[in-house]
């Protein structure tokens, strides 16, 4: 159903689930290991893992704030994008990346729910592609507002139903969990 019709693969997007961004997120060890299944269940089923990771002045390329995890362990044949904006498409690669593997649909992980994914998966759709969000396979840090604090938790939950029956002409919003994900 995507706007791709000469496409039919997928990619699962890890998105900025590095040292600094990930150091205070909520249910962080779940997360991870949902993940880690959700890239042992790609590349098992030849679905391409695509991680992407953020960098600013506070998390410069190279250092180790900007490293993925140690729990997780991107294969160098791997594609690997760089980002500087909330969306993975926003002045990078991403896209010739996903055009070159034939892709029309993208499952998406990573952190912050509230931040990258969320822009990611927006950003995806009105590009055209199928998106499914992985509930359980993304998270975020609790969020300071005016009137206090906002909880992670809540935060992800809102990501998910925001992203609940979501869709844009010719595409697909779903929402799935790392157990039911089939590639």
């Amino acid at each position: 159903m995507s706007n791709f019709p000469d496409r039919d693969n997928a990619a699962l997007l890890v998105i900025d689930v590095q040292n600094d961004v990930v150091s205070d997120a909520w249910n962080r060890e779940s997360v991870i290991a949902n993940i880690n299944t959700l890239v042992e269940k790609a590349r098992e089923a030849g679905t391409a893992v695509i991680w992407v990771q953020h960098s600013d002045e506070g998390m410069a390329i190279g250092s180790p704030a900007w490293e993925i995890v140690p729990e997780l362990h991107p294969l160098e044949i791997e594609p690997h994008v760089r980002k500087r904006y909330r969306s993975s498409f926003e002045e990078t690669n991403l896209e010739s990346v996903l055009a070159e593997l034939g892709v029309e649909h993208l499952f998406i992980s990573g952190a912050q729910s509230n931040n990258c994914v969320r822009h990611t998966t927006h950003a995806a759709l009105e590009r055209g592609y199928d998106v499914t969000l992985v509930e359980d396979a993304h998270t975020t840090s609790d969020s300071q507002w005016d009137s206090g604090i906002l909880p992670a938790s809540v935060i992800v939950d809102e990501t998910n139903q925001n992203f609940l029956n979501y869709s844009l002409p010719g595409r697909m919003a779903i929402i799935d969990t790392t157990e039911k994900v089939i590639f």
